[in-house]
């Protein structure tokens, strides 16, 4: 009698990309050359954030798990060749532990530098951060998500006590009656959020855009705003002047539940709707209708992304918008509020648990002493023996060769992602090692002395944590392939040979109830979150605290702030600031704006999508987008070759004409390197409060160029398999030894 075949059920797991962290089943549809199945991506209509709808980047997901995209076994770096070549495990391994040891011995520990990613699980990113601290001893410690959302954690956490991307599910913005979106572009890169906004219109709500670039997601708006790029602080503060004028407050809420209005008000009275129209360019008609519709709605909400974040001044400008949110009642009441879409995989998780350089897991401040000790008791270390906060992200990469001499990087590809890139790309080549962990051969890992190849996403379990601060599991679905390991076991391999044997298990449950134990009590508290109820529950929204005692577990917090914000008082603060100009202006040789951003097809540095051969069809490489006007006076057509120009660097590719752009602005995608590299023009000027780079603003010049034939669109062609073409020269053209840093996997 035959048995009649079945086919392994699916596994229920999440996207890798974006912060939505969609839900999706990945189905084994054919046994692959190498033994392991060949998975295919399939529809999860019965999780909440996306029902079913995936965009391009998750459909093809999978295609990253076969051998021929990805790295499959360690690479070192020959002295004789001065190519990546082949090793085994405990050489990689002996290399890099030896390394850390020997630069910590000779230059002290802070000579060695750990980056991560906002890619990594939760369980990874606590872990790197224990290793820093623990095992090297080191205070050099930060991760790209400072690139993302460091901006509005610190504007949250100044304003509401505490720092997550969304205080509400994702649901509730299409159950308000007027949304703003201040720079994002949701329609490009989070497409299955964009269904809210259309529910929102459908359900009679509004939804205003600011932008300076008419956008897709633009397109969809009742009301579009056009500000000049690195405006946006004025015009938050524009629309809060006329909020105070018409007398539409709500004094009664900004009585019972803030503190501090009488300064913000004094603060926005200084931008009168005229002043704020010379600035940004928005006309006074358009900010009236803003500021009614605002603050005219029963619900209302503000959501902010990195358009108005990645500035030298996006602290303040967050805060402007929050202060704009406090002023008419809207944070804590229903399908109201301020909220920030996070960008990277983890972004959320992975600065809550110890990667930042001034945080401890749970969201805890490093150079808080109750906080220290509490997390040491975890750790059974001395809380004196944990370093203190250390460098930023970009401060961390601009100190590499020099104070920091061995870099340590997981995750992320900073020649492409980092402002001022060419310098990045000179500072990572300039050090004594690079040890890189990753999936792939980004540009970064094409510098290293040592690489690892490690798991990812549906090869093993572990937890993220969405922009709506829902903890989800991604569940294994196939193992890893020969010679491929985990982060953790990277992780566990190396401290057992830098002589710390305890505290770094490989099985990720066993770290994340590690995990749950150090957030216990802190402002992202996990401790009542598991495995097994993450699952149960299609996740859980911290804070979620243990309730060792009570009958019923804690029911986690969807909605934050509705009778108390998370400050000593309980009261919501405002902040005053003003306006103040971009770090950098134009000038007479540099008399436009570059704005930067994303593309529908193309993730973060693309060292993953540009891998994918749909993703890579759709968005082949960069480009120069710019208005009719400037196109007539540089005699440019589409398709030509145009070099975009700053103080620091220049990046080539074809130009792209439309009305959709201011014509005193550019844009390019940051997704390529090579000569299209935006980011080797951005600023990195820093914000004084997050450290975040003003990616979003800086001074150029466009001028008509010849194509360099390298491009900027595919790789480099040492991938798995080709390793011995990685070969990396200096800057004057002597060989490098070295690279690391910057956006997610």
């Amino acid at each position: 009698m035959s048995v009649p075949h079945t086919s392994p059920p699916p596994t229920d797991t999440h996207c890798p990309y974006c912060a939505l962290q969609c839900g999706m089943a990945l189905c084994p549809a054919a046994d692959g050359a190498d033994g392991r199945p060949v998975l295919e991506v399939a529809e999860r209509p019965g999780f909440p954030v996306n029902e079913g709808a995936l965009c391009g980047k998750g459909r093809t997901a999978a295609e990253l798990l076969a051998p021929g995209a990805r790295l499959t076994r360690p690479l070192v770096r020959r002295a004789a060749s001065g190519e990546l070549e082949p090793a085994g495990w405990d050489e990689a391994l002996d290399l890099v532990a030896g390394a850390l040891a020997r630069t910590r011995r000779t230059h002290g520990p802070d000579a060695v530098g750990v980056f991560g990613g906002g890619g990594l699980t939760n369980e990874k990113a606590y872990a790197l951060g224990k290793f820093a601290r623990v095992v090297l001893g080191t205070s050099q410690i930060d991760y790209n998500g400072r690139f993302c959302m460091s901006s509005a954690a610190a504007a949250g956490t100044r304003a509401f006590g505490v720092d997550r991307g969304l205080p509400f599910p994702l649901a509730d913005v299409a159950r308000t009656d007027c949304a703003v979106l201040v720079g994002s572009n949701l329609a490009e890169t989070m497409p299955p959020a964009l269904r809210r906004l259309s529910e929102l219109r459908e359900n009679g709500g509004t939804l205003i855009v600011v932008d300076p670039r008419r956008t897709r997601t633009a397109e969809q708006a009742d009301l579009h705003l056009a500000p000049r790029p690195g405006t946006d602080l004025a015009l938050a503060l524009g629309l809060l002047h006329l909020v105070v004028a018409e007398d539409a407050l709500d004094s009664g809420y900004i009585e019972a539940r803030t503190t501090g209005w009488p300064e913000a008000r004094s603060a926005a009275m200084a931008h009168w709707p005229e002043l704020v129209e010379r600035v940004t360019g928005v006309p006074v008609p358009e900010l009236r209708r803003a500021a009614a519709l605002f603050a005219g709605a029963r619900h209302a909400m503000v959501l902010t992304a990195r358009g108005t974040e990645q500035h030298a001044k996006g602290t303040d400008t967050v805060g402007a918008w929050i202060n704009l949110c406090l002023a008419t009642g809207r944070p804590g009441r229903p399908y109201s509020g301020f909220g920030t879409l996070t960008g990277q995989g983890n972004g959320q998780g992975g600065r809550e648990h110890g990667q930042k350089a001034d945080q401890l897991p749970g969201g805890r401040r490093l150079d808080d002493p109750a906080a220290r000790a509490h997390v040491a008791r975890v750790w059974d270390v001395d809380p004196a023996s944990l370093p203190g906060p250390g460098r930023s992200a970009y401060e961390l990469l601009d100190e590499l060769g020099r104070g920091v001499r061995t870099l340590l990087l997981a995750g992320s590809n900073p020649v492409v992602s980092a402002p001022r890139a060419a310098h990045v790309e000179q500072r990572l080549r300039s050090l004594d090692f690079l040890a890189v962990c990753d999936v792939v051969l980004s540009e970064s890992a094409h510098l290293a002395d040592v690489v690892l190849p490690v798991a990812q996403w549906a090869e093993e379990t572990g937890t993220t944590t969405n922009l709506e601060g829902r903890v989800l599991l991604r569940r294994k679905a196939v193992d890893p392939p020969p010679g491929v390991r985990t982060d953790l076991q990277v992780l566990a391999g190396l401290a057992e040979r830098l002589g710390g044997r305890r505290g770094f298990p490989t099985d990720p449950e066993e770290v994340f109830d590690e995990l749950r134990r150090a957030s216990a009590g802190g402002p992202a508290d996990y401790s009542g979150i598991g495995y097994r109820r993450i699952a149960e529950e299609d996740g859980v929204f911290w804070p979620c605290p243990e309730r060792p005692a009570a009958d019923t577990p804690h029911p986690g917090t969807p909605r934050l702030f509705r009778e108390r914000f998370a400050t000593p008082d309980g009261r919501a603060r405002f902040v005053p600031v003003t306006h103040r100009p971009a770090a950098e202006e134009p000038d007479a040789r540099h008399p436009l704006l570059l704005t930067t951003g994303r593309v529908l097809s193309q993730y973060q540095s693309g060292a993953q999508t540009r891998r994918v051969g749909a993703l890579n069809a759709a968005a082949p490489g960069p480009f120069v987008e710019l208005h009719p006007r400037l196109a007539r006076e540089l005699g440019v057509r589409d398709g030509d070759a145009l070099a975009v120009v700053s103080r620091r660097g220049r990046a080539v590719a074809p130009a792209r004409v439309t009305r959709a752009i201011r014509p005193d602005t550019v844009f390019m995608p940051f997704h390529w390197g090579g000569e299209g590299r935006a980011n080797s023009v951005t600023n990195p000027a820093l914000d004084p409060d997050s450290r975040m780079p003003e990616f979003k603003v800086c001074a150029v010049r466009v001028e008509r160029a010849e194509r360099d034939s390298a491009g900027g669109g595919a790789p480099g062609t040492a991938e798995a398999g080709t390793p011995g073409t990685g070969r990396s020269e200096g800057p004057a053209g002597t060989a490098g030894t070295n690279g690391a840093t910057a956006h997610a996997r």
